[in-house]
């Protein structure tokens, strides 16, 4: 990685350390300017090049021969692929091969299921049509945090850093530090697949650029606005053990669960969630006691723990937690353990993705579920959620001032964004993953790599192991999302089930701060963030009674709720109006 001498503003810095715990020196002297040895020189202006037809021989070929694997996997050939979506994918592959030899450095978290990112056979396809070669810097599963915190200052920055967020004030804050790269002014020219695709629907226009009209990054936009993907998803056998149709109201979940005892489940609801925890906007939800903010009847802003209900929602579960109807290890479980603790026969109930109990509940362990709407108080209430997808999916890429080749660097980002792209990182490798039907969609065949892992990996593992599952790209979950579209899985339409029935018109869309505010924000935040978890926690436990959430929310305030709060409206504001 290339050195980074910008000038590092301290409070950023702290607010890192304060999620993190790591020590580091957060401020040097030099000003933040951008980086003018930079050079970014001229692209072709269109793409020139056209393929043979070759659709005839792809589509609906289920045995196809080496020769044709070979122009698919290796060629940008995309005439075989159909337009399947509202707004057609954009295909221009001018700028591939590169005209030069360039390698990019690439910041990137960890997935605990892909020991070696510069293995990943996804990106090694992409670096052959690209011509682009990327080395991957990954740190260890779990010290995501303070590796980025500990990169940032240093002062040592990649060309290119997948999930910019995660800079203390997000990317606008990074650009202003003069970390990440401001991309306005180069975007129509060097991604021109991207500029097509996001300027192709309002929402994602919208949700793709600053409140000021700046272009920071590559983000995750998708052709439509994915299903919810969390809720209650419910043993079917502990509704036939029971006798007991799907609980609805707050009530009548809590007679469920109480009879779900009565025939040996002896922890009924897996509670915890590694997703954040007890504050999943489920049950919780019932009273209105959002996890976070959210907008009230009158499309403001408002912070869900400080919500009129929210003692009656703690005492609801403070007596569920006494009466064991909850895994006792909710407030620490992690992953694995969630899941050990879903297969055995201890749970009939969990918050979890439908997806991910596919693999682990059905296709591991034979065990047939159904999800549930989120809970209500009362009959005539109707279920609702904060999750609405903005059609952003996916994550986001920056590009650092310190990029040798900013050209380069957009050029294999912008690869994401092409019909080709689109391909190879939804749905892998042709032949061994994927094959195309008669219309053109690519799909993954009975003896897909994605069910039959030669080395005998669950869908859990090939979700990511033969595909890109997170990344800045067109992200085609509905289709390329290997639980969902599995023989026989039911997890789509549990997600479809709960989007179309539940009301999602208190959810906050995605907003951004200025460098001011959200320096103010990750303060109040985090602040905030510990108190909630620190009182609602230990209310639930019963270490604390209901009544202490007074004390929570008079702290609350002190810290400067309504401060958090009208920052939160303001960018509001700000996003409505771009």
């Amino acid at each position: 990685m290339k050195k980074f001498t910008k000038r590092m503003i301290n409070l950023a810095i702290v607010s890192v350390l304060l999620i993190t715990t790591v020590t580091a020196c957060g401020e040097s002297s030099n000003k933040a300017t951008k980086n003018e040895s930079t050079n970014v020189p001229e692209t072709n202006k269109s793409n020139e090049t056209t393929f043979t037809d070759i659709s005839a021989d792809i589509r609906g070929n289920t045995a196809p021969t080496a020769e044709q694997i070979e122009e698919v996997n290796s060629t940008l050939n995309d005439s075989y692929l159909g337009d399947i979506f509202d707004q057609v994918i954009p295909n221009d592959y001018s700028a591939y091969p590169f005209k030069e030899s360039v390698t990019l450095d690439v910041w990137i978290p960890a997935n605990r299921n892909i020991p070696n990112m510069n293995d990943h056979a996804v990106h090694k396809q992409v670096e052959k049509l690209t011509g682009i070669k990327v080395n991957f810097i990954t740190p260890p599963v779990g010290q995501e945090a303070d590796a980025f915190t500990l990169m940032i200052s240093s002062g040592e920055l990649p060309d290119i850093i997948i999930e910019p967020n995660r800079y203390p004030g997000g990317m606008e804050a990074g650009v202003k530090d003069g970390a990440y790269l401001e991309l306005t002014d180069l975007m129509e020219k060097n991604a021109p697949n991207y500029t097509a695709w996001r300027n192709s629907d309002e929402l994602r226009r919208k949700t793709t650029v600053t409140d000021s009209g700046k272009l920071l990054g590559f983000y995750g936009i998708a052709p439509y606005s994915e299903w919810t993907w969390f809720g209650m998803l419910i043993k079917k056998e502990a509704l036939e053990k029971t006798g007991m149709d799907i609980p609805n109201t707050i009530d009548e979940w809590y007679a469920f669960l109480k009879k779900c005892q009565e025939v040996g489940y002896k922890e009924p609801l897996n509670y915890g969630s590694n997703y954040g925890q007890i504050f999943t906007g489920i049950i919780n939800g019932a009273y209105g006691v959002w996890d976070w903010t959210f907008l009230d009847e009158n499309g403001k802003v408002a912070w869900g723990p400080a919500q009129p209900k929210a003692k009656e929602y703690l005492a609801t579960m403070q007596k569920w937690n006494k009466e064991g109807l909850l895994n006792r290890d909710w407030a620490t479980a992690d992953f694995n353990q969630r899941m050990a603790s879903g297969i055995s026969d201890n749970t009939a109930v969990m918050m979890d993705s439908p997806d991910t109990l596919w693999s682990y509940w059905k296709q591991q362990n034979n065990i047939d579920f159904v999800g549930a709407l989120n809970p209500v108080l009362n009959e005539s209430d109707k279920s609702a959620t904060t999750y609405k997808n903005f059609m952003r999916a996916g994550t986001s890429a920056a590009i650092t001032t310190q990029a040798d080749n900013v050209e380069a660097a957009m050029a294999w980002l912008d690869f994401a964004y092409s019909k080709k792209g689109w391909e190879i990182y939804n749905y892998g490798e042709y032949g061994k993953v994927h094959l195309i039907d008669e219309n053109g969609k690519p799909y993954f065949h009975k003896d897909s790599y994605m069910y039959n892992d030669p080395d005998g990996q669950p869908v859990a593992v090939t979700i990511s192991k033969y595909r890109v599952h997170q990344w800045p790209n067109i992200r085609d979950e509905h289709n390329s999302n290997p639980n969902i579209v599995a023989e026989g899985s039911y997890s789509g339409d549990i997600r479809k089930y709960w989007t179309e029935n539940m009301d999602a018109s208190v959810t906050r869309p995605p907003i951004t701060f200025t460098q001011e505010e959200a320096s103010r924000e990750a303060e109040l935040g985090n602040q905030l963030s510990t108190l909630r978890s620190e009182y609602f926690a230990k209310i639930i436990k019963g270490e604390l009674p209901v009544d202490a959430y007074d004390k929570f929310l008079n702290e609350a305030k002190k810290m400067g709720l309504d401060e958090f709060i009208s920052i939160h409206q303001a960018a509001l504001d700000r996003y409505n109006k771009r």
